[in-house]
């Protein structure tokens, strides 16, 4: 990419989009195209074809996505899987007859199957069931990596994927009704200390083993690809590292500065035992992340403190 190629970013309001903006704009990429939902509806397709029309971007970042926690997945399963498979395959297709250079979709981690081995390699992908609670999604997200590969064996369009492990960051969701766990227990712990509460219940058991990536390092990876990478195969992006809930748990109270109780409710689900993304192929192009979970939790509870705490009257 040239530093005046016209890039657009969908999906930029979003935590991940908003990372990709971000690190663009600092590595002197300033010609961004933008939209929000309610400019150009990414459902609609002759308004995406209108977009790719008149703009005539160079390289597309494919971040937008209807996303949710479990109970929102299970929920609007219609939902998630048509506004999704309509999103990716709108700006796909508009990206092919607009002869976009280069495109990048991103997935979710959710496409591997719920019993495949670990740590997940890439070529897992369709080897066996996947998650049912949350299985529109993952079918819409496998669709546009098939998407991506199809219009490359066709047409021989430079299309990539990859897939991000867990991600937190700037940005984030804090809605405990549908938001990562991540983020639920740095709202969770900071209400209790502000609230005077002696003890913050986590669900389940805390065994469950979790990777987690800081959205800027995602950020970086998916630019760093973006300039080196151009194969059919799709690249997971993770740290190759996973945390216990328990142990992730004791680190968000010791950063947040809770001095309760912590208290596992063993009636609530554990979900999937593991999940850890295999990034030996990421790691082979000479891409490694740099922000460590610490530091990270640290970066996004300062975030979260300026965007979502409610200031203590004095």
């Amino acid at each position: 990419m040239n530093k005046d190629s016209k890039i657009y970013v969908a999906g930029h309001r979003g935590m991940v989009g908003s990372a990709i903006c971000r690190k663009l704009q600092g590595n002197g990429f300033n010609n961004l195209i933008t939209r929000t939902s309610s400019e150009l509806d990414l459902r609609n397709q002759q308004a995406v074809l209108d977009f790719f029309e008149a703009e005539k971007p160079d390289y597309v970042f494919l971040a937008a996505a209807k996303v949710g926690g479990i109970q929102a997945n299970n929920t609007y399963r219609a939902d998630f899987l048509y506004d999704n498979l309509m999103i990716e395959a709108n700006i796909i297709h508009a990206a092919y007859l607009h002869k976009v250079t280069k495109l990048m979709f991103l997935g979710s981690s959710c496409i591997y199957p719920k019993m495949a081995p670990q740590p997940l390699k890439e070529e897992y992908l369709l080897t066996g069931p996947l998650e049912q609670t949350n299985e529109p999604y993952a079918i819409a997200k496998i669709a546009g990596i098939k998407l991506c590969e199809a219009y490359r064996d066709q047409y021989g369009c430079n299309f990539i994927s990859v897939m991000p492990t867990n991600l937190y960051g700037y940005n984030d969701n804090y809605d405990l009704n549908n938001s990562h766990v991540l983020p639920a227990l740095i709202r969770k712990f900071h209400e209790a200390k502000e609230n005077g509460i002696s003890e913050v219940v986590v669900w389940g058991t805390g065994s469950p083993m979790r990777e987690f990536l800081f959205a800027d390092d995602l950020a970086e990876a998916c630019l760093y690809l973006m300039e080196h990478y151009n194969e059919r195969e799709l690249v997971n992006i993770g740290t190759g590292e996973d945390i216990s809930i328990k142990d992730l748990a004791l680190l968000v109270k010791d950063v947040t500065g809770f001095e309760g109780k912590l208290v596992f409710d063993t009636t609530k689900p554990d979900g999937t035992p593991r999940k850890l993304m295999d990034v030996s192929k990421l790691h082979s192009t000479g891409f490694k992340h740099k922000i460590e979970l610490r530091e990270g939790i640290g970066l996004a509870y300062a975030d979260f403190k300026q965007k979502h705490a409610t200031p203590v009257l004095s």
